[in-house]
């Protein structure tokens, strides 16, 4: 017994196999909050279950051919990739400026860095509620200024055209703190030595910058783009609370759609879980790509 407590002992010291024990509880958590919840999604779209559980056949793929004949699903799938489109290129495109005109350590850029990182760290509700005063056309400060300019105010989130832009714009800014903050931290990484030879063969900023930054932090831009790539496709908050789906539906997205199915009259859980599974195929396949093609230009940089 005790050379069994032995072997046990020293397979457990061994740090390779100690790490496990930290991984547990993670693994655990990742296991219990997503990858089961994962699976009864998938169970429950060949179901017909309502969240009252009083209806609970098997229906087969009845729900996946209704997500494609149902307007609205599709067209929730599609405002949904196109606010991906507006957001995550706007969003690592402004951290990435705002990453390189603050690289430099000193008092103002340091306060800089701060304000621009505050939206962060509010609540997205609370600030699409601000958004929605502010640009309200009736006590919006933002119409009002306009009408003092003698300029009529767009109807920002009452616009069929206009809404889902302006949603963007607001995620763009409550979230771009992160996308900065990890661009500025990849450039403050790179080695000096980069920019004193440059500077010695007489390169200008913009060669500087696609010749050395920008190669130099393909890994974090690539980590950026997926991680605000999958997010985006996840939208819900700010349009439920904004917009509430419209005007005419223009806004309603994949997550608030299965939301309404699914939690509100006709409580078709079956119906929505068959619609989140599309949308996880379509995530899914939308980060591999995106990870792929940043894996070869990482390769390609080297």
């Amino acid at each position: 017994m005790k050379s069994k407590f032995k072997t046990l002992g020293s397979y457990w010291n061994k740090s390779e196999h100690a790490a496990y024990i930290f991984l547990a509880p993670s693994f655990l958590v990742l296991v219990l909050f997503t990858v089961v919840p994962l699976l009864g999604t998938f169970v429950i779209s060949f179901t017909n279950l309502n969240m009252f559980f009083t209806k609970q056949d098997f229906v087969g793929l009845d729900n996946f051919i209704r997500v494609f004949q149902d307007e609205r699903a599709v067209h929730s799938l599609v405002h949904t990739i196109y606010f991906t489109l507006l957001e995550t290129p706007a969003q690592i495109i402004v951290g990435l400026l705002f990453a390189c005109f603050l690289v430099k350590d000193n008092l103002f850029n340091r306060f800089c860095r701060s304000t621009f990182y505050i939206p962060v760290i509010c609540s997205l509700t609370s600030i699409a509620i601000i958004f929605s005063m502010l640009l309200d056309p009736n006590i919006g400060a933002i119409p009002f200024l306009f009408s003092k300019l003698g300029l009529t105010a767009p109807q920002f989130f009452r616009d069929p055209t206009l809404a889902m832009p302006t949603v963007a714009f607001m995620t763009v800014w409550k979230n771009f703190g992160v996308t900065m903050t990890l661009l500025l931290t990849a450039i403050q990484g790179i080695s000096k030595s980069y920019y004193e030879s440059a500077d010695l063969d007489g390169a200008t900023s913009r060669q500087k910058f696609f010749s050395i930054t920008l190669p130099q932090i393909v890994p974090t831009l690539g980590f950026c783009i997926l991680t605000n790539l999958i997010g985006s496709m996840q939208v819900f908050d700010q349009v439920y609370v904004a917009t509430a789906g419209g005007p005419r539906f223009k806004t309603e997205t994949a997550v608030q759609y299965i939301y309404s199915r699914g939690f509100k009259p006709p409580y078709e859980l079956g119906f929505a879980s068959s619609l989140s599974s599309v949308l996880f195929v379509i995530i899914a396949v939308m980060a591999i790509s995106a990870n792929l093609y940043m894996s070869k230009k990482e390769r390609e940089m080297r």
